[in-house]
């Protein structure tokens, strides 16, 4: 998701700098990858002092979970944004949430899931942002079993979980293999198959 600037009531149109700190840290940990950034970049980037970013963040590590955080809400607002784009049905909602997933990751500024990306960088679940990825990952499984136990089917919990391995394969070949060509493309018509084949059964 691309950053956007956020305003506070105490800084009425200007960005503080504590949202100039978070778009920075955001942008280059998106793009390089949180390890390979350090603070003295963000503080660059922000156009801070390194004393109002130990204001607002004591440590690097909250840092990182204030910028998973803000892109967990921002997740959420684009899958909601969707879902209520649809009719009642949940089949159409789910339809328009894998077209929408497929020009995710085709985008030209796509680096791949900012959580699968932290999860990896951070295996450590004690790590707040390897805490923050497991519960966007947790609210994903639950928020598509509502959608395909809505369906009626049988197997809501199985095709929950398969077409959330079809999500997580698009974040993933979207980021490695790019636009050109890509399977992800395909991914749309994969979950439609699925979808028809709980239905039937």
């Amino acid at each position: 998701m691309n950053t956007t600037k956020s305003q506070t009531s105490d800084c009425p149109g200007k960005m503080c700098a504590r949202d100039r700190i978070l778009a920075a840290a955001a942008d280059l940990f998106y793009r390089e990858g949180i390890r390979a950034v350090g603070i003295e970049a963000v503080i660059e980037k922000a156009g801070v002092a390194k004393m109002s970013l130990y204001r607002s963040f004591p440590s690097k590590d909250d840092l990182v979970a204030a910028f998973l955080a803000d892109r967990n809400r921002r997740y959420w607002l684009w899958w909601d944004e969707i879902v209520a784009a649809g009719d009642a049905s949940p089949r159409v909602q789910l339809s328009n949430l894998f077209k929408a997933l497929s020009q995710r990751v085709s985008s030209p500024d796509y680096r791949g899931c900012a959580f699968v990306n932290t999860a990896i960088e951070f295996p450590d679940p004690s790590h707040p942002g390897h805490a923050v990825a497991l519960a966007n990952k947790r609210e994903l499984r639950h928020r598509l079993t509502l959608l395909t136990s809505a369906l009626g089917v049988a197997s809501a919990q199985s095709l929950a979980d398969q077409l959330m391995l079809l999500m997580e394969g698009a974040y993933s070949l979207g980021n490695t293999l790019g636009r050109d060509d890509s399977p992800v493309t395909s991914v749309t018509a994969a979950a439609e198959a699925l979808i028809d084949a709980a239905v039937r059964n």
